[in-house]
């Protein structure tokens, strides 16, 4: 509201009314005397110390505004490489220990006896669930996994850095340790 405007209507005689950018300015003045005095306090009883003239551990408040997006590239390139080899080591050892205990054996019998009563079955679990087809699953999956997570990662990187051009980032504040 113009200086204008509230002239004129505290000239009408009706009862004068602080503008919009008062109140706003009001409103803002009196947040930031509430945030100085949260400041000013201590969150909670400090803590005893050897040196009574230590000072409090030091803040920074810093901005992530950009992720290089190449970096975000190599680093979940690298990590999605580690998960399939972990993957892949994983069933091996999964489907090594199941042939050890006899667990493919069982399901030949099981599904022999079903089938066929009590006579000899060609059915073999093996054939169908084998180590070698298990493994080439598990290596194609790995394979893919690894090139969709480093371009959902990177796609990722590009995605947070337009967001931040237009909100400003994640704020993060830091402190150092007291010991």
């Amino acid at each position: 509201m113009s200086e204008r405007t509230a002239a004129q209507r505290s000239g009408r005689g009706e009862e004068s009314r602080p503008s919009f950018a008062e109140r706003v300015q009001s409103t803002l003045s009196s947040a930031a005397k509430e945030h100085r005095a949260n400041a000013e306090q201590p969150r909670s009883a400090p803590r005893a110390t050897r040196v009574s003239s230590r000072r409090p551990p030091r803040r920074a408040r810093l901005r992530l505004t950009r992720i290089d997006p190449w970096s975000v590239m190599k680093t979940a390139f690298l990590l999605s490489v580690a998960f399939g080899v972990v993957t892949f080591v994983a069933t091996f050892m999964v489907w090594t220990v199941l042939g050890a205990a006899g667990v493919w054996d069982s399901i030949n019998s099981a599904v022999a006896s079903i089938v066929e009563g009590d006579g000899q079955s060609d059915f073999d679990v093996t054939n169908y669930v084998g180590m070698s087809r298990v493994l080439g699953f598990t290596l194609l999956v790995s394979v893919v996994n690894v090139v969709l997570l480093t371009a959902i990662a990177t796609l990722g990187a590009f995605l947070y850095n337009l967001a931040a051009a237009l909100l400003g980032g994640i704020e993060v504040t830091l402190a150092e340790d007291r010991d």
